[in-house]
């Protein structure tokens, strides 16, 4: 309720302002404007103290409104009426708001700090160039392990999941996309077929590994494998980081044939107001030490290069969440497929966890 009053007061300073300062004349002068930066992220996805210190440096207070996926953060902005000016969409989810008009183009004249990111991480086939995003965070897609009940040496790959031994044993992430995409690496295809006989086949190999799994849940997942419910898990790097934080014993690693390679990225969203913080919040949060001290924050790989050297040597030499090249290099990007594909990928998805 606080954040939505804050939200409310800030969109009232901005009507306010708006008596004697045009939205057009801001954007094109770079009038100053309303004192206030709406930013549209998912929960607990940016250090507060990092919030506290923009403020200080520039005046702009920031008002933050979450989402707890990329499918409900797209239908807020595209049925209209909000007032973001920046939000936080995975790689495939830029593509999507792209085809439908909802952003606008970086100016990077107005970026500082370009220069500090790795360029792996930059010119992807999603945004191409970076028009329309600067990235924020990446990570994978794994495995954690519980070395009290499982060895190292037994869970190196994916194919290893199946193993009799694991016996209701692993817990997967509800998500149709990265279970469909684990399955079909095992089949050395593409985590972005578009083959229906593939994803037939995927759910399958799926339905194989049913009798090994021991739940297929979201947030969950961390509490278990904390607790020591059980042994073996699917889930993203950040969940992961959690996790091992959280219990000495547990390990990530990322297949070497294979896995998810996701970016969340900053863009402007069409409705934004206001320039000026738009502009000096990227600049704050590229440079090296502010985007050091979110990723200790947060807990996922930096591809800010300047920042990553910033980094604990314990946390920038971690081969779980900083994979080598060679590993890397075997990663896949998701693409934004067509609904039809999409629907399909779900259908098999949902066939495999009705036969579990």
């Amino acid at each position: 309720m606080k954040r939505l009053l804050s939200l409310i007061l800030g969109l009232l300073t901005v009507c306010g302002l708006l008596a004697y300062a045009s939205q057009s004349l801001e954007k094109s002068s770079g009038s100053t404007g309303s004192k206030v930066l709406n930013l549209y992220n998912w929960g607990d996805y940016i250090d507060p103290n990092l919030l506290t210190k923009f403020q200080k440096e520039t005046g702009y207070h920031v008002n933050v409104e979450t989402f707890d996926s990329n499918e409900a953060m797209y239908t807020k902005i595209n049925q209209g009426g909000t007032h973001y000016d920046l939000a936080v969409p995975s790689e495939y989810m830029v593509s999507k708001m792209k085809r439908a008009h909802l952003l606008q183009p970086l100016d990077k004249s107005r970026l500082t700090g370009w220069g500090n990111f790795d360029q792996q991480f930059l010119n992807q086939s999603f945004d191409r160039g970076n028009r329309y995003s600067m990235p924020y965070f990446w990570g994978t897609l794994g495995i954690v392990y519980n070395d009290k009940m499982v060895k190292a040496s037994e869970v190196q790959h994916w194919d290893d999941l199946w193993s009799p031994k694991f016996r209701d044993k692993v817990m997967l992430i509800d998500s149709a996309r990265d279970i469909m995409g684990m399955s079909l690496v095992t089949l050395h295809k593409s985590m972005n077929t578009t083959n229906p006989q593939t994803l037939l086949a995927a759910e399958k190999r799926l339905n194989k590994l049913a009798p090994n799994v021991k739940a297929v849940v979201a947030d969950e997942i961390k509490m278990y494998m904390i607790q020591d419910e059980a042994p073996l898990a699917v889930d993203w790097s950040g969940e992961a980081a959690e996790m091992l934080a959280n219990n000495s014993h547990l390990h990530y690693v990322v297949p070497s044939e294979g896995s998810n390679l996701w970016f969340d990225n900053l863009v402007i969203p069409k409705t934004a107001q206001h320039y000026n913080a738009i502009y000096a919040f990227l600049n704050f949060m590229s440079e090296p030490k502010n985007a050091a001290q979110n990723a200790e924050y947060i807990g996922y790989a930096t591809p800010n290069k300047k920042a990553k050297a910033l980094l604990p040597k314990s946390i920038r030499d971690d081969r779980e969440f900083y994979p080598d090249q060679k590993t890397i290099d075997h990663l896949q990007v998701y693409r934004d497929l067509s609904p039809n594909i999409v629907e399909l990928y779900n259908d098999r998805y949902l066939e495999f966890k009705m036969h579990h």
